[in-house]
């Protein structure tokens, strides 16, 4: 039999001012999981976060937290920890008065308290950096402050917004890392918002894209990347996006249609043996491979990899050719085509 999920959100909207912010959220999040609410700015990922954590009430729907519904409960109410864009951490307190803040509002006993910064500081590789105020420390260890006083609260669900968007790109790397192996090894649940793909696709088991106050797709990293449910999901997820390209400029398919392939599935073939002929835009090296912008009328996103440094020159004639296999059909409306 099984589990009944940890979180619940059932046909859910908020509006403002009868302006959409987000409409029909429908999620179910199993307890211990990973799941990143990804979009582009004004997408309704924060306020779907919002919603949840009870700093927002929803026009419509219903929320769940823990078989309870928590629609119209107070934030306080709703067992609960968060971790903020901007640390909120109290430049004046110290890093052990910052982390069990909480549990003396909550007037929990002085050596459970104690006992809980030890076990938090430990966690987060903080120990020895009590006394020391935020001013004092790196982006990336008050970052690591606010996710102890995340875990010192005890809370089985956490919720994240956008935590790495102020660190650079070394530190969010790091933080990305950390926060991860926190989850697993506390077995809490996460819910967490942001923007880039890279962060949504290498932390979460689940994934829920979302554009315009809708939900565009649900699942895991790979079922993202490799069924795309639609022409937006295919040219957010992944790096580079997946190049699609109109079935005007292809044989063997209907017109009206869209094609998708991804650059991993395109080779560059000798003059005539190529499904596509196209004029070099840009070379880009990564290190281990080369990125090679194409252009092509028919086509928007066209790029093949390299391996290595194999720059090409700018306006080359090249052509290019994919198997059937590797492609992704859409209709004219941009959804996904069974097959």
């Amino acid at each position: 039999m099984t589990a009944s999920p940890f979180v619940v959100l059932k046909d859910v909207a908020k509006r403002w001012n009868g302006q959409l912010g987000v409409e029909g959220i429908s999620l179910e999040i199993p307890e211990g999981s990973f799941t990143a609410l990804l979009g582009p700015s004004g997408c309704g990922k924060s306020t779907t976060l919002r919603l949840l954590a009870g700093l927002e009430l929803p026009d419509e729907g219903q929320i769940f937290i823990d078989g309870k519904d928590v629609t119209t409960s107070a934030a306080s109410d709703r067992n609960l920890s968060m971790v903020f864009q901007s640390y909120a951490l109290f430049p004046h307190l110290s890093v052990a008065e910052n982390v069990v803040f909480g549990l003396k509002v909550r007037r929990v006993p002085k050596k459970e308290r104690q006992e809980k910064l030890h076990r938090a500081l430990e966690i987060t590789g903080l120990l020895g950096y009590e006394n020391r105020k935020p001013g004092e420390l790196s982006g990336g260890q008050r970052q690591r402050v606010a996710l102890a006083r995340a875990i010192v609260a005890g809370q089985r669900l956490c919720l994240m917004d956008e935590p790495l968007s102020n660190l650079d790109a070394k530190l969010r790397n790091s933080v990305r890392k950390d926060i991860k192996k926190l989850q697993r090894d506390l077995g809490i649940t996460v819910v967490y918002v942001t923007h880039d793909q890279t962060e949504a696709m290498s932390m979460a088991d689940t994934v829920v894209l979302m554009k315009d106050g809708h939900i565009q797709q649900v699942g895991t990293p790979e079922n993202l990347y490799n069924s795309p449910n639609n022409t937006f999901v295919a040219e957010f997820v992944g790096a580079p996006p997946m190049a699609l390209i109109g079935t005007d400029a292809l044989s063997g398919f209907e017109q009206g249609k869209t094609i998708g392939v991804r650059a991993e599935n395109i080779q560059i073939v000798p003059k005539g043996e190529g499904r596509l002929s196209c004029t070099v835009n840009e070379s880009e090296f990564l290190g281990s491979e080369t990125l090679i912008g194409l252009d092509h009328a028919d086509a928007a996103g066209l790029c093949v990899l390299k391996p290595g440094l194999s720059m090409m020159p700018e306006g080359d004639q090249i052509d290019i050719t994919f198997s059937d296999e590797h492609l992704h059909v859409f209709d004219a409306a941009g959804q996904r085509l069974a097959g």
